[in-house]
């Protein structure tokens, strides 16, 4: 019974750590764009030449 408690609590261990892991990427590594470059503003059409 003593095993079963420790593999529940090492499992719950490393759920605990994936989400705030994961939680800490989201909040401080992701760089987020506030507005479009003009160059990706215009979208596909920009991409488009007509010669």
């Amino acid at each position: 019974m003593d095993i079963f408690f420790e593999f529940a609590r090492e499992v719950l261990k490393g759920i605990t750590r994936a989400i705030s892991a994961y939680l800490f990427q989201k909040t401080f590594l992701d760089e987020k764009k506030t507005t479009p470059a003009p160059s990706e503003a215009k979208g596909w059409f920009s991409k488009i030449t007509f010669n």
